[in-house]
């Protein structure tokens, strides 16, 4: 158990929060959200230790063993993959360490050998017998063969790294586990095992993510950062943002019977009690949720941008086609013989190969490859491309959100060109700001102001909710499941890919493709998870 009491966060120039009082409990997995500055990762340093309270305090249930997921990816380079996991356990891996230098002595006395008899009873007692079979098992599930766990992490891909730190936070059974943003660079099957340990994890589990199909498949409880507060609401993350929505609809309504309003919450808790996650505790969790009442649910302080596009024009029949398509980056041929005709209606996700995607990408809309003739645009097609590498488009760009705008926009007008900017939350002073000092998040939504400024009949996306907080992606992805043309993207947020794709690509590493015209979740159902 951890208990938070009376917590108080702040900086000079802001207060993140004060008066948090929580209780975190075993067999239950919070997830953490708020808005981006809100203090997600900053509570979490708070929990672990890492950053102190500026007043209150968290307690521990007494000898419960914390682990953290490490956001240092070159803090083990001199380390085996294997001791890397092992290290997870700072206690354990002492005591095999000191057991191991013992043994290696040339002197080996009497004394020595009482030391290790000590110590291989502790290590026994610990399980270190069954700490390598562990760790083996554990790195297997993220993807990582037996075959690496010798190697030196320095040698590892930037992927297989991340999944290694991920499996060292998970290693030895800890009572609690803190992850911000576990999923972040790791691949579908990787994801998948994770989550399936996680639902089966008894500990605590804490996590900071994005991705809202992973905190709505392992989460009993959010833990929402509003309002300067911290509280927590039991279900996942679709019941916490239809309860905040079905929340501000009563605001708004105050003339509207309470006894309507009651109806509507308990067929709204009906619909959410029965979430598959850790089924095993459907039960309890349906009790939690029977006893909410109106008091309980309150209107978020978010805001939320407005993302819709226009058509340009209807296309016609000739949209997009590859012949016999080859992509290259020097020497290796990223894709091989793609052939491929985008039909009216398509909205294909490409998964896989990122690099092989984002080159992809790149070259069909680059003016340079307009007489590569393995690949054809449609005369009617006028189509806008979000890169996952927007700095081109502000570094060494002199110029405030407006004039940055105007430049897109056959409209010049002040007042036209501000409609767009307030639609993704740029208001007041705030268009004056330099487009070169933007942070990442407002990077992505000025992309979508120039591309909503011109109607289009043909998006290509790569990476679109990078860098967004929960209430872009939410804007974003709402705004492209009413969007009526064609579109090609590539996104590591699964409810994103699922409600936008009705047809799949993935690319494999060695260049060859399999296109299916099936949903997102029925292509991981028929290839991933089976």
């Amino acid at each position: 158990m951890i208990t938070v009491t009376d917590l108080e966060i702040s900086f000079p120039d802001k207060k993140l929060f004060e008066d948090v009082n929580l209780i975190f409990t075993e067999g239950n997995c919070y997830g953490i959200i708020g808005a981006n500055g809100a203090g997600k990762s900053t509570f979490l340093k708070v929990l672990s230790g890492e950053r102190e309270a500026n007043k209150g305090n968290v307690s521990f249930t007494k000898n419960a063993r914390l682990s953290k997921l490490s956001q240092d990816h070159y803090a083990y380079e001199e380390y085996t993959v294997l001791d890397t996991v092992l290290s997870g356990d700072e206690k354990l891996y002492s005591i095999m360490k000191e057991k191991d230098a013992i043994y290696a002595k040339e002197d080996f006395t009497d004394e020595d050998g009482i030391k290790a008899a000590e110590l291989e009873i502790e290590f026994a007692e610990m399980g270190g017998y069954e700490a390598e079979s562990e760790a083996s098992t554990i790195l297997q599930g993220l993807g990582i063969d037996n075959s690496k766990l010798y190697m030196l992490m320095s040698d590892l891909t930037e992927s297989d790294k991340i999944k290694v730190l991920l499996a060292q936070a998970l290693f030895g059974k800890p009572d609690i586990l803190l992850l911000d943003e576990p999923t972040n660079g790791i691949d579908l099957k990787a994801i998948y095992w994770l989550q399936e340990f996680l639902i089966n994890f008894e500990g605590i589990v804490i996590v900071v993510s994005h991705d809202r199909y992973f905190l709505n498949e392992v989460c009993t409880m959010m833990v929402d950062i509003d309002f300067g507060k911290i509280q927590m609401f039991t279900g996942n993350y679709d019941f916490w943002y239809e309860s905040s929505q079905l929340a501000l609809k009563m605001a708004k309504d105050e003339n509207k019977k309470k006894e309507d309003k009651v109806k509507e919450l308990k067929e709204f808790i009906q619909r959410f009690s029965a979430n598959k996650s850790k089924s095993k505790q459907a039960t309890s969790r349906k009790k939690l949720l029977d006893k909410i009442t109106l008091d309980d649910i309150k209107p978020s302080s978010r805001r939320y941008p407005f993302v819709g596009f226009s058509l340009s024009r209807e296309a016609g029949n000739e949209i997009l086609n590859f012949n016999n398509f080859n992509l290259y980056d020097e020497d290796k041929c990223l894709i091989k013989n793609l052939d491929l005709r985008v039909n009216k209606g398509d909205k294909i996700a490409f998964i896989g190969n990122e690099i092989a995607i984002s080159k992809l990408f790149d070259y069909i809309t680059d003016e340079n490859n307009i007489n590569d003739e393995s690949f054809t645009w449609g005369q009617t097609i006028t189509y806008q491309y979000f890169p996952k590498d927007n700095s081109e488009y502000f570094e060494g760009v002199d110029l405030n959100l407006i004039d940055w705008l105007r430049q897109y926009s056959k409209e010049k007008s002040e007042s036209f060109i501000r409609g767009f900017l307030g639609k993704m939350l740029f208001s007041g002073d705030e268009v004056y700001k330099n487009s070169s000092v933007l942070s990442g998040g407002e990077k992505v939504r000025m992309m979508f102001s120039k591309m909503m400024v011109e109607p289009l009949n043909f998006i290509i996306l790569d990476q679109p909710t990078n860098h967004l907080d929960l209430e872009s992606i939410e804007a974003v992805n709402n705004g492209l499941i009413a969007y009526k043309g064609n579109m090609l993207f590539t996104s590591q947020d699964h409810q994103f890919v699922n409600s936008l794709a009705n047809r799949i690509i993935e690319i494999f590493d060695d260049g060859s493709y399999r296109d299916e015209s099936i949903t997102y979740d029925q292509y991981i159902e028929k290839y991933i998870t089976q």
